[in-house]
């Protein structure tokens, strides 16, 4: 009996079969690739949404305003002459006269209406409410007609 080492018996080194390892690394390029073109669609995009709107601010379509308070109403007519509620008023005193209407020692508790007319100027409508808002008052309303319903 001999014991040789013949051809297809024992173990041959350094012959090991390839084992398939799991790919630990993300390949993240399509998710670069999304975003970039989503970033250049919305930078393209976002001016557009913004400019070449034709609106008319007095008429909307907004239905009424729920309050638990009962508002302060400051109104501007076509001249840009100021009212709180009746009385007219300056724009220097609108701040102690709208606090006195309001009765609290918080202003962001209560809510404020502006009305303003269609014709007032722009302007008028905005140092009022910026005025407001300087002050304190954070429940700022602007109060407009219901548009007339489309008839057919």
């Amino acid at each position: 009996m001999a014991m040789g080492g013949g051809a297809g018996q024992g173990h041959v080194r350094g012959r090991r079969r390839a084992r398939k390892r799991p790919l630990s690394e993300i390949n993240v390029t399509p998710l670069v690739d999304v975003m970039l073109v989503l970033l250049i669609i919305f930078m393209i995009s976002a001016p557009l949404l913004t400019v070449g709107v034709p609106v008319e601010l007095p008429q909307t379509e907004a239905g009424a305003v729920d309050t638990d308070n009962e508002p302060v109403t400051v109104s501007i007519d076509r001249d840009g002459a100021i009212f709180i509620d009746k009385d007219e008023t300056s724009y220097d005193q609108l701040l102690d006269r709208v606090g006195a209407a309001a009765g609290t020692d918080d202003p962001s508790s209560k809510p404020v209406f502006v009305r303003a007319d269609g014709r007032a100027p722009y302007q008028a409508v905005a140092r009022v409410m910026a005025r407001l808002s300087a002050g304190g008052f954070t429940k700022l309303n602007l109060i407009t007609d219901t548009a007339p319903e489309p008839q057919g």
